[in-house]
């Protein structure tokens, strides 16, 4: 008889979710992604294995913030030199690079392990509709976080 119930290949397949972040929210839509990324949505949950899931996200020029943090929020760097400290606004990041405005509040909501890199690796993030992954995609998230499934028959049975 088999020790290992559960942990089937079939059960560590990484499936490919689409989610629009057209008017969601940052932080909401952020933790919804690293939990993907980190597969607390499958029963075989271990967090010392990387069991995740890929996401795709679109149209991240139109994320938008609560409150005054739009103004607000500040993005930091430090070269390692004296007085080597950066500061970006939320607002200029989003015309420069929206993108890493996404990317760094999912990197920020993963825990600081091993994993990470491998983890936000899978996280692909695009400006606009359109993306190369079309053919991947299998589960696709609503403005509520609730998870469709786009084509039943993309998964393996």
């Amino acid at each position: 008889m088999s020790q290992a119930i559960g942990k089937t290949a079939l059960a560590y397949a990484r499936v490919w979710h689409l989610v629009d972040a057209k008017q969601r929210v940052l932080g909401r839509m952020s933790v919804g992604i690293a939990e993907t990324l980190m597969g607390k949505h499958k029963p075989i949950y271990d967090p010392a294995s990387d069991c995740g899931d890929y996401v795709v996200v679109i149209n991240a020029k139109a994320v938008k913030t609560t409150g005054t943090k739009a103004q607000d929020k500040l993005y930091r760097r430090h070269s390692g030199y004296p007085g080597g400290l950066k500061e970006t606004t939320f607002e200029n990041m989003m015309e420069k690079d929206p993108d890493a405005i996404i990317r760094k509040a999912v990197s920020g909501m993963l825990p600081k392990n091993r994993l990470r890199e491998p983890r936000l690796g899978r996280l692909f993030v695009f400006e606009g509709e359109d993306h190369p992954y079309e053919q991947n995609i299998i589960k696709r998230y609503d403005a509520l976080g609730k998870e469709t499934l786009l084509d039943p028959s993309k998964v393996e049975a």
